[in-house]
């Protein structure tokens, strides 16, 4: 009989453990500091952590320079432009560095991240789905003109060496490597299963090269979203993938940047920007916005509603309590 009464008290303390939100051992929030352009310079040319954004192992979580509604993506696993609060949570920046307790995984993150945002700053949130205008990317009327890829994307092994040059960040879906190069303003960003995105920013004649290596459909649509979510300053446009094609293909988009910019804005109505009229000579204007530059992979962007998960804000501080 004891050892029955044993076994009932250790399953039922184990299960209110289990019931418990994990937390960090210790963590610290302050508000950011401005950015140090030499400090970014620097890590830039030396590779490695990226001085901005989520760097987490199985003891440290270190969060530098993150508004809030880029911590609550990374908490709740959702993108920032899924989140609806007041407008400061995607402009007020913090630091949070943080201890994850003995026998943690670099998994328990996300939700320990939740309770040290309810924590210190009394935030309250709740999830819902409601229909939302989204771009739809689908298949044009001629059919995709893709050639499918040579090779498939691997899952990124964290225990790889970094190349030289190299960065990681940890993402909402795993970990990213970027290898940026300051002379000619590119970038190539390897979100292993999703593909491979090369970036070249060109400021003379705003435009914008992409080349997409290895990539789905559905990776395709989020790599567009995350462009969108940048230049709109961390809420975006959403494109979802509406195609029902499978595998994974290369793609080249050369598209005005000033086109992305103003597409990605998602107030009033959902339909596309229209693009500013071209103007005689004027070097802004020798990239094709983005409607006109996806047909010619085959696809095609339309305004739709689908439904899409929301977390929504009830209740947030704007200053967290003390460390």
């Amino acid at each position: 009989m004891c050892g029955r009464v044993t076994a009932c008290f250790t399953f039922a303390v184990c299960a209110m453990y289990a019931q418990q939100k994990p937390e960090f051992e210790v963590a610290s929030v302050r508000p950011a500091a401005a950015l140090d352009q030499a400090k970014i310079a620097a890590a830039m040319d030396k590779g490695g952590k990226w001085p901005i954004g989520a760097s987490v192992d199985a003891r440290r979580a270190v969060y530098t320079y993150m508004d809030l509604r880029s911590l609550m993506a990374l908490a709740w696993g959702v993108r920032p432009y899924q989140i609806e609060g007041p407008d400061w949570i995607a402009s007020t920046r913090f630091d949070i560095i943080a201890t994850l307790p003995a026998g943690a995984t670099k998994k328990d993150a996300p939700r320990m991240l939740q309770s040290l945002l309810e924590e210190r700053f009394g935030l309250v949130a709740h999830r819902t789905t409601a229909e939302h205008p989204v771009l739809a990317l689908v298949v044009g009327k001629g059919g995709l003109k893709l050639k499918p890829s040579a090779g498939t994307p691997e899952p990124i092994d964290e225990n790889t060496p970094l190349k030289p040059g190299e960065f990681k960040l940890d993402g909402i879906d795993g970990q990213i490597r970027i290898t940026l190069n300051r002379t000619d303003n590119s970038s190539v960003m390897n979100y292993g299963a999703e593909g491979i995105l090369r970036r070249k920013d060109n400021p003379v004649t705003r435009s914008l090269h992409l080349e997409f290596s290895m990539t789905s459909m559905s990776g395709l649509a989020d790599m567009l979203t995350q462009i969108f979510t940048q230049l709109a300053g961390g809420i975006g446009r959403q494109i979802v993938d509406m195609t029902g094609i499978q595998g994974h293909y290369d793609a080249i988009l050369d598209v005005s940047l000033s086109d992305m910019a103003a597409m990605a804005k998602p107030a009033g109505p959902d339909v596309p920007a229209a693009p500013a009229p071209a103007v005689p000579g004027d070097p802004a204007f020798t990239a094709p916005p983005l409607m006109e530059a996806i047909q010619k992979l085959g696809l095609k962007l339309e305004s739709r509603t689908a439904p899409v998960e929301q977390l929504v804000v009830d209740h947030v501080e704007k200053t967290p309590t003390g460390n």
